[in-house]
């Protein structure tokens, strides 16, 4: 089921450059600095900065087209800035090759995608075993925290199951499994609950919030949901191709 899109009220600008920082005195798990993107001559991001400790759950929203894909493709070293600095638990996003890129991802990162990006020849237990075989971790502890994650989201009756027989929901607690799996110092969510009922909703925003405060990772979620918004320690907003508190 999708989430309903609410309109909200303008939000103020905030100078751009000014860091949207949070005031706890926790270790800084992303920090983002000056970021501009463009496409052609369209400017999706402008000195857009941003900071987020560990622990701390920052919902970002914004109308569609606003630019908050962008941004979490940018964190994630998945797309190129312009100009800009982004650091993930200390390690440069930017200026990395296609490799270390990936190496930051599968160490620091997990990320939810709005298109799921499940392998569709691996059922479900396998697509969340992968980040932790990438990482080395053998294979039947692998397996043993992949079916506890599942189950934790309500799908062990799926495990065996491929992509192509689950639902849209199905697939996106899958998703959030792996992402959640191999305990990353960084969340990135992109429409988290976009495809979940309010019950399956609760529950995954449940396992992001015990993410941080359990293992101490930091959540940077882009939603129109204000479910999912009310959950979260801070919010801001993209508009104008600027970051703004909500």
């Amino acid at each position: 089921m999708s989430d309903r899109r609410e309109s909200l009220p303008s939000i103020p600008a905030r100078p751009s450059g000014t860091p949207q920082a949070s005031p706890a005195r926790h270790p800084v798990v992303l920090s983002v600095i000056d970021l501009d993107k463009r496409f052609g001559d369209q400017i999706i991001l402008s000195s857009v900065s941003l900071e987020i400790v560990a622990g701390e759950r920052v919902a970002l929203l914004g109308e569609s087209g606003s630019g908050k894909s962008t941004l979490l493709n940018l964190v994630a070293g998945l797309e190129p800035a312009d100009r800009g600095t982004i650091e993930v638990a200390g390690q440069r996003v930017d200026g990395r090759d296609a490799d270390a890129s990936a190496r930051l991802r599968r160490e620091r990162l997990g990320f939810v995608f709005q298109a799921f990006h499940l392998l569709p020849q691996l059922d479900a237990l396998a697509n969340v075993m992968v980040p932790l075989l990438l990482l080395g971790t053998p294979y039947r502890e692998a397996r043993e925290r992949a079916a506890m994650q599942l189950a934790s989201l309500g799908m062990s009756a799926r495990a065996g199951s491929l992509p192509a027989t689950l639902s849209g929901g199905e697939q996106q607690r899958v998703a959030i499994a792996r992402a959640l799996v191999h305990r990353p110092a960084l969340l990135l969510a992109d429409e988290p609950t976009g495809n979940l009922d309010e019950e399956n909703a609760q529950r995954v925003l449940a396992l992001l919030d015990a993410a941080c405060h359990e293992h101490g990772a930091a959540l940077l979620m882009a939603t129109h949901s204000t479910q999912a918004a009310a959950s979260a320690s801070r919010v801001l907003r993209l508009a104008h191709a600027g970051l703004h508190s909500a």
